[in-house]
């Protein structure tokens, strides 16, 4: 099997965490280059790898198929044009890139030149967020008229990283945003409306950190939510339908695990712990019966899998780049509709 070489740009939270150990245990792909500071770090985890100091370092290697881009969201548009324009196929983080325009431009030069070009939302493959995808698919909560999910933290001091600092792509719309919405997108479908209350909640905050997004659709309503200063948090996801309700409590733990050093290389991967599997209420009638549903196994492996198999064989896209274009539309709206006070209808 001819292996699809990668250069890895950026070796933070997001490189080192969420990509570089799937990569490494996928026998489709060879990390060659890492591009970082922190040669030590890098060579520890993945072992003697070349690490090098720029972007072109990369793209000047002609055995390099795949630029992987983890690098703070302002930087996104630029190496990734400049990643393209050099014939490399590209992975990049989410939030795709900041303004539409941006994404767009990205979009008509990987067709122009035939590369994929693709975008990391991983939480497709969260464990609950599955589960409620299947229930919604199924049927099994009839007609959906109101679904809410939270991504809440207890995070009440400002820290020192760029995503909690003035610039392009910061803030937890931007990042805890761009999750939430790609999951309801592809779950629904484009919506009529964006109503949303973006700001920052916390003492010296200097960019949002709580958003409530509504996405409005017939007689559907989507209700996105995040906090920075929640101690205790309520349910992770309330499904109601025609037909009956889910509840679902407790975060999909691939990512502590994975910031635990642990790696996707057995069947127990994004397995869910019993006591939060969700609630399924469901009424026929005048009878009501509730049943435990046990949470499906989650793997962001399968995103780098899909990733392969379009190199490889030509396939689509696990997430194809107009699905983060899309992201990115709903992101301004959110923040013209947090500006103007009123919705923003984006039919």
């Amino acid at each position: 099997m001819r292996k699809i070489k990668v250069g890895l740009v950026g070796y933070g939270l997001s490189g080192a965490t969420f990509h570089a150990p799937l990569l490494s245990v996928l026998e489709e792909f060879e990390i060659a280059k890492v591009v970082s500071s922190k040669k030590e770090n890098v060579q520890q985890d993945l072992g003697d790898v070349e690490v090098v100091s720029s972007l072109e370092e990369v793209l000047e290697d002609a055995a390099i198929d795949l630029v992987v881009i983890t690098t703070p969201s302002g930087l996104h548009y630029e190496m990734a044009k400049q990643s393209l324009m050099s014939g490399k196929h590209v992975v990049l983080e989410k939030p795709m890139v900041v303004e539409t325009w941006e994404a767009e431009e990205l979009i008509r030069i990987a067709e122009e030149k035939k590369l994929l070009l693709s975008v990391y939302h991983n939480r497709r493959w969260d464990n609950d967020y599955l589960t409620v995808k299947k229930l919604v698919n199924d049927g099994a909560l009839g007609e959906i008229n109101t679904y809410q999910v939270h991504y809440d933290r207890f995070r009440p001091v400002v820290r020192d990283r760029w995503r909690e600092k003035q610039g392009p792509g910061s803030g937890m719309l931007y990042d805890l945003g761009s999750h939430l919405i790609d999951q309801a997108l592809h779950l629904f479908g484009w919506p009529q409306f964006v109503l949303a209350d973006v700001f920052a909640q916390r003492e010296r905050a200097e960019t949002d950190d709580y958003f409530h997004v509504i996405l409005g659709y017939e007689k559907l309503r989507v209700i996105l939510h995040s906090g920075s200063i929640v101690p205790s948090n309520g349910p992770r996801f309330q499904v109601h339908g025609s037909k009956g309700s889910f509840i679902k409590y407790g975060l999909d733990g691939q990512e502590a695990a994975l910031k635990a050093g642990k790696k996707p290389v057995n069947d127990s991967w994004g397995a869910d712990d019993p006591q939060f599997y969700g609630k399924l209420v469901t009424i026929d009638g005048e009878k009501e019966k509730h049943e435990t549903i046990p949470t499906l196994h989650g793997s962001y492996v399968i995103y780098y899998k899909k990733i392969a198999e379009s190199i490889l064989e030509g396939k689509d896209a696990p997430v194809i780049a107009h699905e983060g274009l899309s992201v990115i539309k709903i992101i301004e709206a959110a923040l013209k509709s947090n500006t103007e006070k009123k919705a923003i209808y984006v039919e």
